[in-house]
């Protein structure tokens, strides 16, 4: 699946939503200590940007050479291109030495994840016993009635077919997924999300369909012959962004639209307990 991402990686750059504040705000109020980040599956650095303004040190890894290109380079971020499983030995090399981390971060990611094999390696580099893993994961968006209405019905038909299986626990909020980790202060005896944010990012159509061009269904899609974006579904688009009931050519294409995209958290410390 990793090279579906390769292949879209501009787009993903340039469309992917900027998570919200508040989620980053909420993430380092649980770690004690703000000195080191690993941020996993950093793709372009969406998260990685937001983290380097809290913590001194960022490392951020992604098995593709080509996201990583389209990451903004920052002082404090240090990018790492790894291979898709670390073995243990190469931990120290690749991230950092055994309890010496912070806080581990997986954005939009971790449904993609060897999780046993990923959840050993994070507890290696955490730190004992107060150390956070936060992972999060943002569904479809909501622009307005008229468009969601076409959204909904090209998600669910049109788009359904050339998902993966796995995303449907991005579907679910991440409910679904196993998180054998403690509940972090404040969060609810036993609770560890999933919590909800909301991500908002003003575009246009085009930028919208760029949006939807980053999608892995559309790049599967394409990989099967078919358009996903076809004249006809970009026309039901048109008229709903334009307000363009009447099909006659009204309305202005270049008109922007808040797009929010609900974010949703898992969140835990690793505690003592060896996984």
């Amino acid at each position: 699946m990793a090279e579906l991402f390769i292949k879209q990686a501009a787009e993903y750059a340039k469309t992917r939503p900027r998570y919200p504040k508040q989620l980053f705000e909420f993430i380092a109020s649980e770690t004690p200590c703000h000195d080191v980040v690993w941020d996993v599956g950093t793709g372009s650095g969406q998260a990685a940007v937001s983290l380097s303004g809290i913590y001194k040190t960022v490392i951020a890894t992604d098995t593709s050479a080509t996201q990583l290109d389209h990451a903004p380079r920052l002082p404090n971020v240090h990018y790492r291109l790894t291979p898709p499983v670390i073995p243990p030995a190469d931990l120290p090399l690749h991230i950092a030495g055994e309890s010496t981390v912070d806080l581990v971060t997986v954005g939009q990611a971790l449904h993609w994840f060897d999780l046993p094999a990923f959840y050993k390696q994070a507890q290696w580099v955490l730190k004992k016993p107060h150390g956070v893993i936060a992972a999060w994961c943002y569904c479809e968006p909501e622009i307005d009635p008229a468009v969601d209405s076409v959204l909904d019905s090209f998600y669910a038909a049109d788009s359904a077919p050339y998902w993966d299986p796995l995303r449907k626990l991005v579907e679910d909020g991440y409910r679904g997924v196993d998180f054998p980790f403690e509940a972090v202060e404040g969060a609810g005896e036993g609770e560890t999300g999933p919590f909800r944010f909301t991500a908002e990012q003003a575009m246009d159509l085009e930028g919208f369909f760029t949006y939807v061009r980053s999608w892995s269904a559309y790049q599967t899609a394409k990989e099967r012959g078919v358009e996903l974006l076809g004249d006809a579904v970009v026309e039901k688009f048109r008229r709903a962004w334009c307000n363009d009931e009447n099909g006659d050519g009204g309305g202005e294409e270049k008109v922007i639209k808040v797009v929010r995209f609900p974010v949703y958290l898992r969140i835990g410390k690793v505690g003592m307990v060896k996984m």
